[in-house]
């Protein structure tokens, strides 16, 4: 579609060229597991939220917000500010707590304790299902985009998925969670800078800017948040994309389940080294999702705007002009704006959009199965750093095979986080807040989430953003009826790990 300029092309490489430095830096002084997986827990805990924004972040930045942005409506920034104002909360006064009470290094150790070993490989086993996954899909997003951007072939789209994603596994190898936290933080800078400039240049090509572009976004509810049928139980209140209960589904079934259970968050909340770090970590990644979230909203509406405008035409059509609506912002970058460098900076705010996702998680992988599958701490360093680049091949594998599970990066990330954190987040809910509950009924609890999920996934057509309910909420319950059946926890089990339980 386009020919990358010679400023472009420099762009692109300052920006790796500074991601490998951090690595190399990164690197220094690492002397065994606790300071590569977890940065020796004395890690600034402002870096660490900006990291953890860029990491939760990126898998719906670049692409999807700005798709939701200029097809849609505002609709979907009501589950964004689930995270400030229900999320974060419940970080603040449950699972941040927890996790730097226990000083755990892998999160599932907590599983460990609270129902023993089994529990804790099952656990782990999830996020690593779901991690995979979700690394995949942001992996195949930034080779599709660059496919529109440069009008790759089938086959250079291939190479430049596996470039990308070795590159990431590279640095990640190098610097483990240090060389992460660090280029994350880069990364956020990147991506914030990269949509501002899109911003102002976007409005700038509509005629009348910001006041034209008000009052055409206006004109057509483009700022609209609130859907809902009077009659509460109307099915499309549940079915539809853009409703508040659907808005509730993403926040409580996707978004918390993220960032309340998974590796690479808890990685964050303990490498600070402090109740006070770690809850400094959640509230300024929350601040920082807030407020960008809101400004790539606003790009995909100045898009439409400028659409709207040019020539009568209208957004550009999946399939015809575009392959798919996610394409939508890089679509308009390579076609509309001034080859001067711009077209770099997006390329680099998509890579880091990417890479922060995928160096995050394969950190993540291999710290669990280094401490939970390996016995952890008495392994070599070098065994992390081997099993880190096993891990990226299997990203890249991953990429070349996620399609098939959605049209959309939201409908993949919403079915893999649907699917596999919803149980395990069930699981953490059981041990800290039923004392009785046991392995067994766990186990029972496991079984029914799954039975659960596979009819609703078969049988029905209710979306995918459901599924976390269909996993969380039997799995919770079935879990606690099943555990009065057999022997309840010993106090040792019991001790540190209830909601409740005694401090240190």
């Amino acid at each position: 579609m386009t020919d990358l300029s010679f400023i472009d092309w420099c762009v692109c490489a300052a920006y790796l060229a500074v991601v490998f430095g951090l690595a190399i830096r990164s690197a220094r002084g690492q002397q065994d597991n606790e300071d590569y997986f977890i940065g020796g827990r004395k890690m600034n805990w402002f870096v660490v939220g900006v990291s953890m924004f860029a990491t939760s972040f990126s898998s719906i930045s670049f692409l999807g917000l700005p798709q939701r942005g200029a097809y849609q409506d505002f609709s979907f920034y009501l589950t964004i500010l689930f995270i400030p104002f229900v999320i974060t909360p419940i970080l603040w006064w449950i699972f941040v707590p927890m996790f730097v009470r226990l000083k755990v290094s892998s999160g599932y150790e907590y599983l460990g304790r609270r129902f023993g070993l089994p529990a804790q490989k099952i656990g782990s086993g999830l996020y690593c299902i779901y991690a995979i996954g979700w690394m995949g899909t942001m992996l195949y997003a930034v080779a599709l985009t660059l496919q529109t951007v440069m009008g790759l072939n089938e086959a250079q789209y291939l190479w430049a998925l596996i470039g990308i994603g070795a590159f990431a596994t590279i640095y990640t190898v190098m610097g483990g969670l240090k060389a992460v936290i660090w280029t994350d933080a880069l990364q956020a800078v990147v991506m914030g800078t990269a949509i501002v400039a899109v911003m102002f240049l976007a409005v700038s090509r509509i005629d009348g800017g910001w006041s034209a572009f008000w009052t055409i976004a206006s004109e057509n509810n483009k700022f609209q948040m609130f859907h809902l049928n009077a009659n509460l139980l109307a099915p499309e209140n549940f079915t539809g994309r853009n409703t508040v209960f659907t808005a509730a589904a993403f926040g409580l079934f996707m978004y918390l389940p993220g960032y309340a259970v998974s590796q690479n968050m808890i990685q964050r909340y303990v490498c600070a080294g402090s109740l006070a770090g770690g809850r400094g970590v959640v509230i300024l990644s929350a601040v920082i999702n807030t407020g960008l979230g809101l400004l790539f909203l606003l790009v995909g509406t100045a898009l439409f705007a400028f659409y709207s405008q040019s020539g009568g035409v209208g957004l550009p059509a999946a399939g015809l002009e575009i392959v798919k609506e996610d394409q939508i912002l890089p679509y308009f970058v390579a076609t509309r704006l001034p080859s001067v460098g711009l077209v770099g900076l997006i390329l680099a705010g998509l890579f880091a959009a990417a890479m922060s996702t995928i160096d995050s998680g394969i950190n993540g992988v291999t710290s669990v199965i280094v401490y939970d599958w390996l016995s952890g701490r008495e392994l070599p360093l070098r065994i992390g750093r081997i099993l880190t680049a096993v891990l990226g091949v299997v990203v890249i594998g991953a990429a070349i095979l996620v399609p098939v599970l959605g049209d959309t990066v939201f409908d993949i990330i919403t079915t893999i986080a649907g699917t596999s954190l919803g149980m395990l987040l069930a699981i953490y809910l059981l041990g800290m807040f039923m004392p009785h509950a046991n392995l067994q009924g766990v186990l029972t609890g496991l079984a029914v989430g799954l039975v659960c999920l596979t009819l609703i996934w078969i049988l029905t057509d209710i979306p995918k953003w459901w599924f976390g309910a269909f996993t969380i909420i039997p799995t919770f319950f079935a879990g606690a009826i099943a555990s009065l059946f057999f022997p309840k926890p010993s106090e040792s089990e019991l001790e540190k790990t209830l909601l409740r339980g005694k401090k240190e």
